[in-house]
């Protein structure tokens, strides 16, 4: 396991055994709402997810084990109050791809952040309906779906720039007030041609040579009647 102060960077070769905890997805849950909201409780997390204290209490200590969360400072001594390790996860995606547990790893991620993003989306209208937000955020909020023809070699230069002025921005606001916890995703996720797309053109390569063969046919003046007529 590499490691820093912010980033827990994931090996697929040593940490199977943190793959397979990290794949339960409350578990997953669990550690994005103590990285989100700060440390908490098993019943204050059991509020929040609508499970038991009992499971909750459980998959923390899995968490715990696997080094992904640690007790915090105690208000009291009647119940256990857990925190963050790290504030985000990492990964290699081309070491991920080369294991099936990496592989399931992943995909298992990948679609909790996509239902990250849709219980943000419906926070973030219920807290702007309900005026807890100001409406200095109405402009700046969105969700943006373009699809730019990238390279592999531009799509992580694209990524590398945004993670570094995100960084930038982050600490620029981590003083400021007027600042609030932002959901930001950004995916990219390259696309191959349909199956059907490629035998479309590759039927119009060939009424394209059809039609010159026609041509030529035309100029010599063998052509029979209406042959370039619906081909």
């Amino acid at each position: 396991m590499d490691s820093d102060e912010h980033k827990r960077v994931l090996d697929p070769e040593h940490d199977t055994a943190a793959l397979k905890a990290l794949t339960h997805p409350l578990r997953i849950q669990l550690l994005g709402l103590l990285r989100q909201d700060g440390p908490a409780t098993a019943s204050e997390l059991a509020a929040r997810t609508g499970e038991s204290s009992a499971s909750t209490s459980y998959h923390l200590r899995v968490l715990a084990k696997y080094a992904f969360i640690a007790e915090a400072e105690h208000r009291d001594g009647r119940e256990r109050r857990w925190r963050a390790l790290h504030t985000l996860t990492s990964w290699s995606n081309e070491s991920m791809e080369a294991t099936e547990a990496g592989r399931a790893f992943v995909g298992l991620a990948r679609r909790r952040q996509i239902e990250h993003l849709e219980r943000s989306l419906a926070r973030y209208e219920a807290d702007l309906a309900a005026g807890r937000l100001g409406q200095e955020w109405v402009e700046p909020s969105g969700i943006t779906d373009l699809m730019p023809r990238l390279t592999a070699a531009s799509l992580t230069e694209l990524f590398d720039t945004v993670a570094g002025k995100l960084e930038e921005l982050t600490a620029r606001d981590a003083d400021d007030p007027h600042a609030e916890h932002v959901v930001f995703v950004a995916a990219g996720l390259p696309l191959a041609a349909h199956e059907h797309a490629a035998h479309e053109d590759a039927a119009h390569e060939h009424a394209d040579r059809d039609l010159e063969g026609r041509d030529d046919e035309d100029r010599a003046g063998t052509a029979r009647d209406g042959e370039d007529l619906n081909p």
